[in-house]
């Protein structure tokens, strides 16, 4: 009797950890039912340069055709602000013309496919027209250049969210990307006036952004802010030690006030075996890179396809889709469940993405994965979507308070 027991305990096992069988329909069935929304995408650092974003361009991972075919509802677009805008005060100047190109290049220029969209109302009309609602974000804290006034002029013109920092400490908040610089000088965490730009965002009715952002500034953020906050596009530190990703302890206390964390697809983020064999050839591949340009510094959306080119015929193997999914299934192992999962992939902004999430045009594959890890079809309608319209909900409650 005992080794009848044994056999069938044996047999619930294996079943359990088998993957679920999920056919094509299923797969759509639930990928269409699910609002899609991608918290950053890059591609409007294409599209300020001149690229058409009808056009379908073979060196990068956006384009109208491509966000159909992936089923994306809702997009943010980055307004994205490079550190070296700083010098001479042209961080607001670069910031305008972020917000302008996409609003005039992709909203404005292709009406059928795009509706301009700063709120939940917005997303869930834009859904029953059949566009894809277009949505700006901030990445920079330095882009409002130390003013209330300008944040509030960004909140006008539609920006919905502000990355605190990017990888550059700036004048009230301190970032992970050069935390161990000591020529840089940093303030352990937000500064008063960093703590007042959080307060006033909340007033506007602007999510909270903590991707970037120092371990410290994310705390304090976490502790000013009366509305739930969210990181637009990070993973976990856990599963890949980069400081750009969120301790566990970070994300169990984001999750505890109601925020998102919006899954990235940088190979450098999500694997740390591809983080180390990347750090093997790093200065490999920044020779490589400076003999290509002569030693001309590019824009950072062609440097990312430079290098990743250099590096994949280095033999430098990107991580695959189940590394996305090890993230997420990590969160909700710490969180106690899905409501904490958002994605935020990073398209058009890294120099890699995982193999079978090579674009926009295929999320359906990681519909697929997920399913094949036995997350229901309301958990997916929750990542993909759900949770982040929950946060913003709660932040449009907060706003005028």
């Amino acid at each position: 009797m005992k080794g009848l027991v044994a056999v069938a305990v044996g047999f619930a096992f294996t079943a359990l950890a088998q993957p679920k069988v999920v056919t094509d329909d299923e797969v759509m069935r639930v990928h269409r039912s699910a609002l899609l929304i991608d918290t950053h995408n890059d591609v409007p650092s294409r599209t300020v340069d001149g690229f058409d974003i009808s056009s379908h361009a073979p060196d990068g991972q956006t384009d109208i055709g491509r966000l159909k075919a992936g089923g994306v509802g809702a997009q943010f677009f980055s307004a994205f602000v490079d550190s070296e805008y700083v010098k001479g005060n042209h961080s607001a100047n670069r910031a305008l013309q972020m917000i302008d190109t996409i609003r005039h290049d992709i909203v404005e220029r292709y009406p059928n496919d795009f509706m301009f969209a700063t709120s939940v109302t917005d997303i869930e009309e834009a859904r029953r027209r059949g566009k894809i609602a277009a949505l700006i974000g901030i990445e920079g804290g330095h882009a409002i250049e130390d003013s209330l006034r300008l944040l509030r002029d960004y909140y006008d013109l539609g920006a919905r969210y502000m990355t605190l920092t990017h990888t550059n400490t700036n004048d009230w908040a301190d970032s992970s990307g050069d935390i161990t610089n000591t020529s840089v000088k940093h303030h352990n965490g937000l500064t008063d006036f960093g703590k007042d730009v959080v307060r006033e965002m909340n007033r506007l009715g602007m999510l909270v952004d903590i991707s970037h952002v120092s371990d410290k500034t994310f705390y304090d953020a976490l502790e000013v802010s009366k509305a739930p906050i969210i990181a637009s596009h990070s993973v976990c530190r856990a599963l890949a030690n980069a400081p750009r990703n969120m301790t566990d302890e970070m994300i169990v206390a984001l999750a505890k006030k109601g925020g998102v964390v919006q899954v990235n697809f940088n190979c450098a983020f999500i694997s740390q075996a591809y983080r180390d064999e990347d750090a093997k050839v790093s200065r490999e591949v920044d020779a490589r890179y400076a003999k290509e340009t002569g030693g001309r510094k590019l824009a950072e959306v062609q440097e990312n396809i430079v290098k990743n080119r250099i590096r994949r015929e280095m033999g430098l193997k990107p991580p695959s889709l189940a590394d996305v999914v090890a993230h997420i299934d990590h969160i909700r192992k710490i969180t106690g469940g899905v409501e904490a999962i958002g994605i935020g992939s990073d398209f058009d902004g890294v120099p890699c993405v995982p193999e079978g999430l090579e674009d926009v045009s295929k999320y359906p594959n990681l519909t697929r994965a997920l399913l094949k890890k036995k997350y229901s079809a309301e958990d997916i309608r929750k990542i993909y979507g759900g949770n982040l319209l929950r946060v913003m909900r709660q932040v449009e409650m907060v706003a005028g308070k």
